[in-house]
C-alpha cells in the first residue's frame, strides 16, 4: 500500500498514475474533502494514522512557502507508530548548501533551509528513507517568468544559473525509487542544460510572444552569493533528463 501526499499538485499529479500503472494499490492524503482521497493536515497530524494504517511506502510530495520541519516531524511521528514505512522524499538540490542567516537570505531562499530540515527529520527517524533532490521544475520556472512578467521589466538575478528539470522525469524517478528499497540520499535530478537566470526568461519572453526588457539586479547575502557561486546546481554525479526548457516551452504553447 503506497500512501501519496501532495499528490493533487503539481509533482502528484504526474506521481499517481505511474504508480497505478505500475500495480500498486495507492491512497492520497489532502487536506481538502475530496471523494476519493483521504482527509489530512500535515501541519496539525490531523488524520495521518488513519492515512498510514497498513502502509508499506509513504511518498512525501506536499510541499509549501512554510513548515516542511514540522509537516514532515508529524508524517514520521505517526509513521512510527505504524508500520513503519518506507518514506520517499523529493528536495531540493543545494539546500544544504545554501546559508539562510538574515531576514533577507529567509525572504528569497528560505525554501531551501525549509527543505533541507524536513530532510534532516525523515533521516533521523530511524524509518527506512529515500530522499530525492531535484533542481526546479519547468512548470515552477514558467510560474517565475509569468509573475515577472507583470512588472514594466522582467528583473532576473544577476549570475545566478538553473539547471531546470521536466517534473515528469522527476515523477518517472520518485516511482522508481518508491517500488524499491531504502537507499537514503540519492544523487541530485536535473535537466540537461544550465542557463543563466536571464536567459531562461529570455526564452520564455519569446516562446509566448510577451515583450519586455530583461533587467539583470543583485541581490545582497550570504545565501544569494551561494546561489551565484553554483550552489543550486547539481553534483557531478547528478543524473540528468531529457527534456530542456526549450523543449517544454514548445509543448506548453501548442497546446
Amino acid at each position: 500500500m503506497f500512501l501519496v501526499t501532495g499528490g493533487t499538485g503539481t509533482l502528484g499529479r504526474h506521481v499517481i498514475p505511474l504508480l497505478r500503472e505500475a500495480g500498486a494499490e495507492v491512497r492520497i492524503l489532502t487536506r481538502q474533502t475530496i471523494p476519493g482521497h483521504l482527509t489530512g493536515d500535515l501541519e496539525t497530524g490531523l488524520g495521518l494514522d488513519e492515512a498510514l494504517d497498513g502502509v508499506d511506502t509513504v511518498l512525501h510530495l506536499a510541499g509549501s512557502p512554510k513548515n516542511d520541519e514540522q509537516k514532515a516531524a508529524h508524517l514520521v511521528r505517526a509513521a512510527g507508530r505504524a508500520r513503519k514505512p518506507h518514506i520517499v522524499y523529493v528536495s531540493v538540490v543545494g539546500c544544504e548548501r545554501i546559508p539562510v542567516t538574515s531576514a533577507i537570505d529567509r525572504g528569497m531562499f528560505g525554501y531551501f533551509q525549509r527543505k533541507r530540515a524536513a530532510e534532516v527529520v525523515i533521516a533521523e527517524s530511524g524509518l527506512p528513507w529515500t530522499t530525492l533532490r531535484a533542481t526546479q521544475f519547468h512548470d515552477l520556472t514558467w510560474k517565475v517568468a509569468e509573475a515577472a512578467a507583470k512588472l514594466p521589466v522582467l528583473p532576473a538575478l544577476a549570475g545566478v544559473r538553473f539547471q531546470p528539470v521536466e517534473t515528469a522525469e522527476v515523477a518517472r524517478h520518485l516511482v522508481e525509487l518508491a517500488l524499491g528499497g531504502p537507499a537514503g540520499m540519492r544523487p541530485d535530478l536535473a535537466g540537461p542544460r544550465v542557463y543563466p537566470m536571464a536567459e531562461l526568461f529570455r526564452i520564455w519572453l519569446h516562446a509566448t510572444g510577451h515583450r519586455r526588457v530583461v533587467l539583470p539586479v543583485r541581490a545582497v547575502g550570504g545565501a544569494y552569493q551561494a546561489v551565484r557561486d553554483g550552489g543550486v546546481l547539481p553534483g557531478p554525479d547528478a543524473d540528468l533528463g531529457a527534456v530542456t526548457w526549450e523543449d517544454y516551452l514548445k509543448v506548453r504553447t501548442s497546446r
